[in-house]
């Protein structure tokens, strides 16, 4: 087994990504360790406040550094980074427990049974192992506030869609290969809809419209489709609706 330290790079590799961006690279796998470290680098390029990042992009296991050429240059910025990236493998700061409500199956998750046929288990066996789980927030990406979850159980694990919607709802909670997502907008997709959450893990109106940050973690709780409408409703009209909780 391959030890958690020996995913690391020796140091940090800083990649040139065209002419405004870096990408800082820290690790050769995805691992929750390595997700741990990317947010607490983020958040460590957030709080340094450098002149001229524009925004800082968290990903599996590297932050792309975007900035403005103008105002820094590539090699100032490097030496900038290495001053604040935390040298040692670290956790976030700042992370939060959240909550979801979700309708499974029906029209809110088309494809619930199909999933368990796949699996031999049934609809409700489903609902249970996914609402059972809690996941990690590896990723924001695709469109805004789409939300790539790690955590998916081993028996939900199910390759993705021969044929691709070309549109699914907003809000939509899905499964691909062995991930889980919580989408934040009409997107087509290959992924697997077992339900939809009444949440907006974006929302623009908000003072802090992604909801969702690398590092949180996710469960899910089962609702029905009355309750769905409520709590859409409410959304809609600019409620928060997912709960959340420091994680310490």
């Amino acid at each position: 087994m391959t030890d958690a330290a020996d995913l690391f790079y020796p140091e940090p590799r800083f990649l040139q990504a065209g002419d405004r961006a870096l990408t800082v690279e820290i690790a050769n796998a995805i691992d929750p360790g390595v997700s741990d470290r990317v947010a607490a680098i983020d958040q460590a390029i957030a709080g340094a406040e450098i002149d001229g990042v524009v925004e800082t992009i968290p990903t599996y296991r590297s932050v792309q550094v975007v900035y403005d050429p103008g105002r820094i240059r590539a090699r100032a910025l490097v030496a900038r980074l290495r001053e604040v990236i935390p040298l040692e493998a670290t956790a976030p700061a700042e992370r939060r427990r959240w909550l979801f409500p979700v309708c499974y199956g029906g029209d809110h998750g088309m494809d619930l049974k199909v999933v368990a046929d796949a699996h031999g288990i049934t609809t409700e066996e489903v609902v249970a192992l996914h609402s059972g789980s809690e996941y990690r927030v590896y990723m924001i990406g695709f469109a805004p506030g789409f939300s790539y979850l790690g955590g998916l159980p081993e028996g939900l694990h199910t390759p993705r869609r021969e044929n691709p919607r070309t549109l699914t709802p907003a809000s939509s909670v899905s499964i691909g290969g062995v991930q889980a997502a919580i989408s934040s907008m009409p997107v087509p997709s290959g992924w697997h809809m077992l339900g939809r959450t009444p949440a907006r893990t974006f929302d623009p109106r908000r003072e802090q419209p992604f909801l969702l940050r690398t590092g949180d973690h996710v469960r899910f709780q089962p609702i029905d489709a009355d309750e769905f409408a409520r709590l859409d409703g409410l959304a809609e009209a600019g409620e928060l609706i997912a709960d959340s909780e420091p994680i310490q």
